[in-house]
C-alpha cells in the first residue's frame, strides 16, 4: 500500500470512528447500523466495509481510539501538575471534560459492557478499565508515599471510588438529573473525595 492510500485509508478510518461517537450521543448505540454511519457520512455501505470488515471492527476500533485519547489527556494532566496529588485532581477534570467533549463515549462503553462476556470488544473495554485503575492505585501510592493523603487509605478502593465518582455523574448528565456542563457537582464531588483521602492542601 501506497503512503498516499494509507493515509487516505487512516483518515477515512478516523472519520467512521468520529461518526460512530456522534451517533452514539444522539441515540442508543446498540441501535446505530452501519447503515446509519454510512448514511451520515453520504457514502455507501461498501465504502465503510472497505475500510472495516464488520460493525465489530468498527466498535472495536472506537474503544481503541477512546483509550489512545483518554490516557493522553490523563497523561497530560498528570505532567502539568505541579505534585502527584494535584495531578490526581488534573486526571478527575480531564475525565470530565473529554466526557463533555465526547458523549457518546461512555454510552458506548455502557453499551459494550452489557455485551456477553466472549465479545471482544466488552474484553477490550474491561482491559482499558483495569489499566485506568492500576494507573490509578500506582498514582495513590505515590501519594500516599509523599503523606498527600492518609496513610491508612486502601488504593485500590480510592482507585474504585475515583471510577465511580466519575460514572455517577456520566450517569446523572445521561438521566438529566444534571447539566453536563455545570462544574459546580463536579468540584464538589472531588473536593469530598479528595477529603475523604484526607488529602493535605
Amino acid at each position: 500500500m501506497s503512503l498516499n492510500a494509507r493515509q487516505s485509508t487512516e483518515s477515512r478510518q478516523a472519520e467512521i470512528i468520529a461518526t460512530m461517537v456522534a451517533l452514539a450521543a444522539e441515540r442508543n448505540p446498540a441501535d446505530v447500523t452501519t447503515t446509519d454511519i454510512a448514511k451520515a457520512m453520504n457514502v455507501t455501505q461498501g465504502a465503510l466495509f472497505r475500510h472495516f470488515p464488520t460493525k465489530e471492527a468498527i466498535r472495536l476500533a472506537v474503544i481503541e481510539w477512546t483509550e489512545t485519547q483518554l490516557m493522553a489527556k490523563l497523561g497530560d494532566a498528570q505532567a502539568s501538575a505541579p505534585d502527584v496529588l494535584s495531578g490526581l485532581e488534573a486526571m478527575f477534570l480531564a475525565h470530565v471534560k473529554f466526557i463533555r467533549e465526547f458523549p457518546g463515549v461512555p454510552r458506548l462503553v455502557f453499551a459494550e459492557l452489557q455485551q456477553p462476556d466472549s465479545s471482544p470488544v466488552r474484553q477490550r473495554v474491561q482491559q482499558i478499565m483495569r489499566r485506568y485503575r492500576q494507573m490509578l492505585a500506582e498514582t495513590l501510592g505515590k501519594a500516599k508515599a509523599a503523606q498527600l493523603i492518609r496513610d491508612d487509605v486502601d488504593v485500590q478502593a480510592a482507585a474504585a471510588l475515583f471510577l465511580g465518582a466519575i460514572q455517577g455523574l456520566v450517569m446523572q448528565s445521561m438521566l438529566g438529573g444534571a447539566s453536563s456542563d455545570a462544574d459546580e457537582p463536579v468540584i464538589g464531588i472531588l473536593q469530598l473525595y479528595l477529603a475523604g483521602l484526607g488529602a493535605k492542601s
